[in-house]
């Protein structure tokens, strides 16, 4: 007779509970023109590939268990050292390490709209998280900050999937006004936005988050980090896992990180590509946020102007059909007549203004 286990109720309350991130689609077969999960359009430095082929020989020994190389190179650049610096398998493993580590039954904050893992990270702790709601305006409110008490916040500078940027007056304002950490993620801070991290000697309470994925086009390798005190660094290596970074992905994140050339050139096509996009959309009488980051956030409009979340709804849904993948954020009041378009190559993103057009004539 087979033994069961009910699973579904011998679980943690609170895991019961809680509903798991939805990453954006990642679609099978060819022919796609993938602009729905803010992947950086081009591939990594050359020197990756040189990195990780020569790593090969080694796999068979363990991987260096803090990433040492990594974290004193990160840390040289930022005028830290490598104990200001902590790595992690991908930035997500970095919010994860925060909220184990600082969140009490005070809780945890975010802004929102804002990137959806965070009430994931909260729940799988237990803990509450506290909305602090953005008008459409996008203004930061630094008082209702300090008012959720929290003892993390979560802030994403630039926003997603807005794309605003906050200048670091603001960020700073938001250190002096909090108790608590404030976790500024900086995902996409390097394609316009402008990074807190200068503001570490002056504030114990800043942790800044970053990742790989995006302006370094290792999104594959699953390569994060933060900057933050010593102090801080220490307490999430108490319960950071050991060898939480493979051999390769430490080898390709130096060697990505090491091409500042390389990345520049990069950085400085993708924003071109995305500026030359929102002057297109402009020319359509759509409204879309200012972006300092690798997408576009757009309110469409049809052909007799209108704009709704109907109208967004079958945006994405025609642009599906022709084989163009974008975002679409359909809960949120302020998101849900909007679509999110990353950037592509200007032949992708060429495809997507083609795709829009046969909307625009057949809607």
């Amino acid at each position: 007779m087979k033994k069961t286990f009910d699973a579904p109720h011998r679980a943690l309350p609170h895991i019961q509970d809680l509903h798991a991130y939805v990453p954006g689609e990642q679609p099978q077969g060819d022919g796609w023109v993938k602009l729905n999960t803010n992947e950086n359009p081009y591939p990594p430095s050359p020197n990756v590939a040189k990195a990780v082929t020569a790593e090969v020989a080694n796999l068979r020994k363990y991987p260096e268990p803090s990433s040492v190389k990594l974290r004193a190179a990160i840390g040289q650049s930022f005028g830290l050292t490598q104990k200001n610096v902590i790595i992690g398998n991908g930035s997500d493993n970095i919010l994860d390490l925060i909220t184990r580590c600082f969140v009490s039954d005070l809780g945890s904050g975010h802004t929102v709209p804002s990137y959806s893992l965070y009430p994931v990270v909260a729940g799988m702790s237990g803990q509450n998280l506290v909305d602090v709601n953005f008008e459409r305006s996008m203004q930061l409110d630094v008082e209702a900050l300090a008012a959720t008490q929290a003892k993390v916040f979560f802030l994403t500078n630039p926003n997603a999937p807005t794309g605003v940027a906050f200048p670091r007056s603001q960020i700073e304002a938001a250190l002096k006004a909090i108790d608590g950490l404030l976790v500024v993620d900086e995902a996409y801070v390097d394609f316009g936005g402008e990074t807190a991290a200068p503001l570490l000697h002056d504030y114990e309470n800043l942790v800044v988050v970053r990742t790989f994925s995006k302006s370094y086009g290792l999104a594959g390798m699953r390569v994060g980090f933060a900057l933050a005190s010593a102090e801080i660094i220490g307490i999430l290596d108490r319960v950071r896992d050991a060898y939480n970074l493979d051999r390769v992905a430490q080898a390709a994140a130096l060697a990505a990180f090491e091409d500042v050339e390389y990345f520049e050139r990069q950085r400085q096509k993708v924003m071109a590509t995305r500026e030359a996009t929102r002057a297109e959309l402009d020319k359509y009488g759509w409204f879309t946020y200012p972006s300092s980051t690798n997408f576009l956030f757009t309110e469409p409009k049809n052909a007799i102007g209108e704009s709704s979340p109907e109208v967004a709804r079958s945006l994405f849904e025609h642009l599906k059909a022709q084989r163009v993948l974008v975002r679409y954020f359909p809960t949120h009041p302020l998101t849900c007549a909007f679509i999110r378009v990353s950037i592509g190559t200007d032949a992708e993103m060429k495809a997507f203004l083609t795709a829009v057009e046969s909307w625009l004539n057949h809607a």
